[in-house]
């Protein structure tokens, strides 16, 4: 039965509830709008809480902690009969999806935030159809917010289905693989990567570019390197995916590299060179709502489109896709819709990858500083000359420091080693506020901990490396 003959009003609506629209909607409610809520899917939370940002991390976890209990000899700890049991840690994994989800129904309703499932597409700049199966309604809005999220990509000779998988496939995979080819070296197949070969899988990343992470610095990058091939991960760069075929008890991957055309046999394929928007059969043209490149929404420092009711924010609009950053965005746009004048107005937007070890980087490097015209230096201190790395046997990596040589203003950092994930918002908000490596450098950190590297780092900024 089809409903909707007539309209239902509402006051702001978001469509998508991931952290840019959960986000959104919570705050717009904190202001005191009436908010309802559009998704898709059965669960609240989006990409990032139900196959993404958390799930990744949990797998990634348990990774480390099996790794830590096959290799504690040299601490005087023997484990004789470590066991991995897979469905357990799947069933470990499907549970922070489900207590992370739920949280965000618990503070919908807390909230009182109206939750509408279904698909929605835009009708005019104040009204939108949502269909759920047979049904269909109409809603008008006095505002509303998208925040439709991204998908993975789908490379030609690798449809996805069986034994090629997306990286939504490669987290819920029912057996452990003894081999995996994981296609793409950026941050999503460098985590599952590491995650995988933790666990003992053998994987080899397919990269089409001379270097995996080529977003970040390749004095970073040689550590993950490093770390990969301890762990046994085969790394082929300059490697042109061609096809995979699906055999029914495995898949055979070709590649190209040097002109020559080659195979690798595994049990699973995993595509991961990256996502796109979901701005596509929404009725942004029938709005006429503005696009740009890659079909991300054009919007202001607001988040606010052409039509001066509807804002966008997270994946669809320009910048990195970020959870955080669209967390970010969400608030800007509620706060604009309250009536306030915030925008989008920051110096530093931290990125985190959580490869062993961790990646954080905020800011600018020194070689973005110097085309910006900048004169910095940048100071390293070793997480080898730190007494906390080394008692947790963590001396792998380094925190850098970028600052103008003549202010001593802090305008990025890099930190790569053990909880940098952890490390780098102390050195955003530095960024964030202006302060200089001297004003780090005279905070008191506590001894022994991960943290006092970057005072350490600070020190070396100023000519006294204390420590090394």
């Amino acid at each position: 039965m089809v409903v909707g003959d007539y309209a239902i009003d509402l006051d702001t609506i978001v469509i998508g509830s991931g952290p840019g629209g959960y986000v959104a909607a919570i705050h717009a409610a904190e202001l005191g709008q009436k908010v309802a809520v559009i998704e898709k899917e059965n669960t609240l939370g989006g990409v990032c809480l139900n196959v993404g940002c958390i799930p990744s991390k949990a797998l990634i976890q348990v990774s480390e902690n099996y790794r830590t209990a096959l290799e504690n000899e040299d601490e005087g700890i023997s484990a004789s009969d470590v066991k991995l049991d897979w469905a357990k840690v799947q069933e470990f994994r499907a549970g922070v999806v489900n207590k992370m989800t739920n949280g965000v129904s618990y503070l919908f309703k807390k909230n009182k935030i109206d939750v509408i499932h279904g698909v929605a597409f835009l009708k005019t700049d104040h009204s939108l159809r949502v269909i759920d199966g047979e049904n269909a309604q109409t809603y008008t809005f006095k505002h509303l917010i998208i925040a439709t999220g991204s998908h993975p990509i789908e490379i030609p000779g690798f449809k996805f289905g069986g034994r090629v998988i997306d990286s939504t496939g490669v987290l819920e995979l029912k057996e452990l693989p003894k081999e995996l080819v994981i296609i793409g070296g950026g941050y999503i197949g460098s985590e599952l990567a590491g995650a995988y070969a933790r666990f003992g899988t053998h994987v080899t990343i397919l990269e089409g570019t001379d270097s995996i992470l080529n977003a970040y610095e390749k004095d970073l990058v040689k550590i993950t390197e490093k770390k990969f091939k301890e762990l046994g991960v085969t790394v082929i760069t300059k490697a042109m995916a061609k096809e995979a075929k699906d055999t029914g008890d495995a898949v055979e991957v070709s590649y190209e590299q040097d002109g020559k055309v080659n195979t690798i046999k595994a049990d699973y394929v995993a595509v991961a060179v990256g996502r796109k928007p979901n701005t596509k059969d929404m009725g942004l043209e029938q709005v006429g709502i503005e696009t740009i490149d890659r079909g991300l929404i054009k919007v202001d420092a607001q988040g606010r489109t052409n039509k001066e009711d509807i804002f966008a924010i997270g994946d669809i609009v320009a910048g990195a896709a970020l959870a955080h950053k669209a967390s970010y965005e969400g608030k800007i746009a509620a706060e604009a819709i309250a009536g306030q004048s915030s925008v989008v107005d920051y110096r530093a937007m931290p990125a985190v990858c959580y490869v062993d070890p961790e990646i954080a980087t905020t800011g600018l490097t020194a070689a973005q500083a110097k085309e910006q015209g900048l004169d910095v230096k940048a100071s390293k201190f070793p997480f080898s000359a730190n007494g906390r790395a080394t008692s947790k046997k963590a001396t792998d990596g380094f925190v850098r420091l970028v600052s103008l040589k003549d202010s001593g203003v802090i305008v990025g950092a890099q930190i790569i080693g053990d909880s940098a994930s952890d490390m780098i918002s102390e050195l955003t908000l530095a960024i964030e506020s202006g302060s200089t490596v001297e004003d780090i450098a005279l905070t008191i950190h506590p001894h022994p901990s991960l943290s006092e590297a970057v005072m350490d780092a600070a020190d070396v900024a100023l000519g006294f490396p204390t420590n090394i």
